[in-house]
């Protein structure tokens, strides 16, 4: 792939009333922008959905490493280019409000450094969304304008969130299966036959309650088989053990009952959090390329793409085409709502 380096002269007109200066827009390029929406659109598709580097992309447009950041991050300052992270900024949060109308919403965390220091990389997603956020503290520990403590409030009154770490930080909703903490078990005592027992009498159950959803029977029969199958997992992890680890994971289906047993009531309920575990897979692996976010400016900027791109994803075969298109109806038109160019009005709710 090659760079094609275009010039535009641009015309200049003053007007003979006001005085105020003319120019012409070039097509195709956002105002005070150096480069055009297509570069632009390639290289933020490339970084921040398919996780290629900065470096290898350098290489492969001949831009430096430093000019490319500047296009893409929000930079401060009157005088300073607009980048095209701070030109989206604002469409976060209004698929955030799409979000917490979702009547089931998913979410995860990772670790994460912003400029050295420890933090964490938040997911909340659905099947038409993916919202990212980069904190330096735990959730439990953020003020009510958090993302996730908006959640957390409304949960209760708009629906379930399904999650898969098993920790105190989702008072009243729901929680689901620990599966990988159970599987973990025989991993971690292969020679004990108490564990082996009751992995080998749990894990089964919580396989089929995270299938039986996509099985090809009616909403009466799953919700026959469903509630079975939960009775079941209930009366095992009920059973006495001596082992510790046992005891362990039992005490999260005991504590957390009332969050564990959305998905027998509803089928759109997932038993599982895999959406989200795949939605978060490519910021893990981008976390160990890059070792996290250089500054605050550089996790803000891959926050507002991340989401713009991956929701982007879930809604269009062709991800770096549909962008290149709102960019160039943005460069045509600065007043044009950004959420609305990028996601119409019509295709902003999320299904369960």
């Amino acid at each position: 792939m090659k760079v094609e380096r275009i010039v535009y002269g641009l015309e200049r007109k003053q007007c003979p009333q006001c005085g105020r200066v003319v120019q012409a827009r070039p097509p195709g390029v956002l105002p005070k922008c150096l480069y055009g929406n297509q570069l632009l659109a390639h290289v933020a598709v490339q970084h921040y959905l398919y996780g290629v580097t900065m470096g290898q992309i350098e290489k492969q447009t001949g831009i430096g490493y430093s000019s490319l950041l500047d296009a893409l991050h929000q930079p401060f300052g009157p005088e300073a280019l607009d980048g095209l992270a701070r030109r989206l900024k604002d469409v976060p949060e209004k698929l955030a409000e799409a979000y917490r109308q979702a009547p089931v919403k998913h979410a995860d965390e990772t670790g994460w450094r912003t400029d050295g220091q420890n933090g964490y990389a938040w997911l909340f997603c659905t099947k038409d969304i993916s919202l990212f956020q980069f904190r330096n503290t735990p959730a439990a520990t953020r003020g009510p304008a958090h993302l996730w403590q908006e959640v957390l409030a409304r949960s209760a009154r708009r629906g379930p969130l399904c999650r898969l770490q098993q920790n105190a930080l989702l008072p009243s909703i729901l929680l689901c299966p620990p599966a990988a903490t159970v599987q973990d078990l025989e991993k971690n005592f292969p020679g004990n036959a108490e564990v082996k027992s009751f992995v080998q009498a749990l894990a089964p159950l919580l396989a089929t309650a995270m299938s039986l959803r996509t099985l090809a029977i009616t909403d009466r029969q799953f919700k026959r088989q469903a509630r079975r199958i939960k009775n079941r997992i209930i009366q095992t992890v009920q059973r006495d053990a001596r082992h510790p680890a046992i005891r362990t994971v039992q005490d999260i289906f005991r504590q957390d009952a009332h969050r564990l047993y959305h998905w027998p009531d509803d089928r759109n309920v997932p038993a599982d959090n895999n959406l989200a575990e795949r939605d978060l897979r490519p910021l893990v692996i981008a976390r160990k390329i890059s070792f996290g976010s250089q500054s605050d400016a550089g996790a803000n900027t891959r926050q507002t793409l991340m989401t713009v791109l991956h929701t982007l994803k879930k809604r269009t075969p062709n991800v770096a085409q549909t962008f290149k298109d709102a960019l160039d109806r943005l460069a045509q038109d600065n007043v044009l709502d950004p959420s609305e160019t990028l996601f119409p009005s019509d295709s902003s709710r999320s299904p369960p």
